[in-house]
């Protein structure tokens, strides 16, 4: 009889326990973020994923590759999903076009852009960018980020895209590394690790940091519609928290712990070029070490887009971007 009682008691333990892991998992709240791509460019987004950070803050998150700011866009509006990691010029192009309700960016992961110009030949000691002059780039989607940052240093360096170099933008972005390797174009500017990649396996050479060139512009940020900060900001601040606290990380982390934190999300690079990548990244200044932007650089984001061509109106810091959020996290 005692054996009896005993082994109930046993079982009763076991299922308070699982009782109690199941109400721990009911608690995070779950919620899908979908990013534009998948890069180590937004490391401190996988980050946060991989060592709990979300999870500390009772979330869930679950991410969705877009392949494109409009998908993710798209993904935000049609509520897809409740959170979208996407180039602010999108929300720019949103208000634009005259939409009141207009997504809001609550917070900024990268600063400058994140591609690195490859080359079919190795001319790392050579290479100027008025070489380019009579050359083909792969530049992308018209309108995008890496498309308008690319013409913007094109100018720069005195070189008119159409007149001095071809800069192609009928193939989208997550096609144009497999555009390159298929002999399109003479050079391409690709994001990590798939630009390091194709350097190992002899089908490229880096030759410029593009970021360094183009200086620091809101690159990558966080976007959530307005109706999901009235409805719920405790979520957007426990969002917001977790990111801070893997920006935090990143800073002190070495570049092992980082690619090793990485790795889930990139199953097919090795350690080692994922910390080749870290290391480029962190060089290149690359990632915010909080989440807060500034009016700077927004406008300089702006000067970009109207030197594309691309912006109808300038638009107000204040209506497209909420601080509010990131500023009381940071200064918790």
């Amino acid at each position: 009889m005692k054996k009896i009682i005993l082994a109930l008691m046993c079982l009763l333990l076991i299922f308070t326990m699982l009782a109690g892991c199941e109400n721990n998992e009911e608690k995070l709240r779950e919620f899908t973020l979908n990013e534009v791509t998948r890069s180590v460019f937004y490391t401190p987004l996988y980050v946060a994923a991989s060592k709990g950070f979300f999870e500390e803050n009772g979330l869930k998150i679950e991410i969705v590759t877009g392949g494109g700011s409009d998908k993710s866009m798209t993904a935000l509006l049609a509520g897809d999903a409740e959170i979208a990691l996407m180039g602010p010029e999108t929300g720019v192009y949103v208000i634009n076009e005259g939409k009141e309700d207009h997504p809001v960016i609550i917070g900024q992961l990268t600063k400058r852009d994140g591609s690195f110009l490859i080359s079919r030949v190795d001319e790392k000691d050579t290479f100027t960018w008025e070489s380019l002059e009579g050359k083909t780039i792969i530049g992308g989607r018209r309108g995008g980020m890496p498309f308008m940052t690319l013409e913007y240093i094109l100018k720069k360096h005195g070189l008119t895209p159409g007149v001095d170099v071809t800069v192609l933008d009928n193939i989208q972005f997550n096609l144009i590394a497999g555009a390159f390797e298929g002999g399109t174009g003479d050079y391409v500017p690709l994001f990590e690790p798939t630009a390091s990649m194709l350097v190992k396996e002899g089908k490229g050479y880096i030759v410029s940091q593009i970021g360094l060139e183009s200086g620091e512009i809101p690159y990558t940020t966080f976007m959530v519609t307005q109706k999901m900060i009235k409805d719920d900001p405790q979520f957007i601040e426990a969002f917001l928290r977790s990111i801070y606290a893997a920006q935090k990380w990143v800073v002190t982390a070495t570049d092992n712990e980082i690619a090793t934190a990485v790795q889930p999300f990139f199953p097919d690079t090795s350690i080692e070029i994922l910390e080749a990548v870290a290391k480029s990244y962190r060089e290149a200044d690359c990632w915010m070490q909080n989440p807060i932007m500034t009016e700077d650089s927004f406008n300089r984001l702006l000067d970009v887009i109207e030197t594309a061509g691309e912006l109808k109106s300038r638009v107000d810091f204040t209506d497209l971007v909420d601080n509010s959020f990131a500023q009381k996290i940071v200064g918790e």
